[in-house]
């Protein structure tokens, strides 16, 4: 008996659909350390993503003596960033031919299946690492860092929060060129790295990983003396190239804008994904003009950031 195609691509593609989201956060540097940190949280729901804001001390708090009155006015230390939705798909196709020719084998058809459903990870896998970079131009793509931790952090509305309004939601930034009228090399790119280094730590509060682009990678590499290169064990257990510098894991990231490093504290970000649609199937369906079954697989959801100054670019 020929075996049931819809039923056979349902049943695989629903069972793949967790293994695909879980490959796509281990394949990116960024991506791998948000779900270690548990910052890869889904949404149910809503017509955009809230995410608090942690972005101040409270204000309440004094000093004080026998019955002097305390404060207890309202404290400003968390209100909320409203995020877009962004929505992605992929679609698993299998045309009329490739049916008939293996209608009467099962083994055939989960082969062929397996074949599609990894060229369809591989391609939200590419996408999504492009996407996490991105500067917000596309409206359509994820806000990635090039927004949320901005060469210009004193304009724009990132999440519903004008910047040119509100600095305590501006990040840090270090350029070469303004602070020491050169572009980055091996011989000041650990200059550059110490003083944002500085301006984005706050107490305990610090860059847990350092993000660069190829050429800063290697002038970080190539500053290095050889007794200093170690490598994070954490990010080595992962499968990613890595160094250490200060307590932060350093990555480099080929999908990084040019001439970029970006110091980032991963406790204040977060990839948000819609609970039914992390990368989920939908019910295939035959093309109208076209003899094939389709499969959409899909994904909604944003990057978002709950404090924006202890996040850091430097660049030239």
């Amino acid at each position: 008996m020929a075996p049931n195609l819809s039923e056979m691509v349902a049943t695989t593609l629903d069972r793949y659909s967790r293994q695909i989201a879980d490959n796509v956060s281990k394949h990116n540097a960024l991506l791998s350390r948000l779900n270690r940190r548990g910052n890869i949280r889904s949404v149910s729901g809503g017509t955009k993503i809230l995410q608090e804001l942690d972005y101040q001390e409270n204000s309440t708090f004094k000093w004080y003596t026998g019955y002097e009155t305390l404060d207890i006015s309202a404290s400003d230390v968390l209100t909320a960033a409203e995020f877009e939705w962004k929505q992605a798909n992929a679609n698993v196709v299998i045309s009329g031919r490739e049916q008939m020719i293996n209608a009467e084998s099962r083994e055939r058809i989960h082969d062929l299946l397996r074949s599609r459903i990894t060229n369809a990870q591989r391609t939200l896998q590419n996408n999504i690492a492009t996407a996490l970079f991105h500067d917000g131009t596309d409206g359509k793509k994820i806000g990635g860092l090039q927004l949320l931790i901005a060469d210009d952090p004193s304009s724009g509305t990132v999440g519903g929060i004008d910047r040119a309004n509100w600095p305590f939601w501006r990040n840090q930034v270090y350029d070469f060129n303004d602070e020491l009228s050169s572009n980055a090399d091996e011989t000041n790119i650990q200059k550059g790295m110490n003083k944002l280094w500085i301006r984005t730590t706050r107490g305990t509060d610090r860059p847990d990983l350092i993000v660069m682009d190829p050429n800063y990678f290697t002038f970080y590499l190539e500053s290095l003396q050889d007794q200093k290169r170690f490598q994070s064990d954490e990010m080595a257990d992962a499968g990613f190239m890595s160094l250490k510098y200060m307590s932060s894991d350093v990555v480099f990231d080929d999908q990084a804008p040019a001439d970029h490093g970006y110091f980032l504290n991963t406790d204040f970000l977060f990839f948000r994904p819609h609970s039914q649609r992390n990368f989920r199937p939908l019910r295939e369906r035959q093309t109208v003009q076209q003899d094939a079954l389709v499969t959409p697989m899909v994904w909604m959801g944003n990057m978002t950031m709950s404090n924006a100054s202890l996040q850091g670019v430097m660049h030239s």
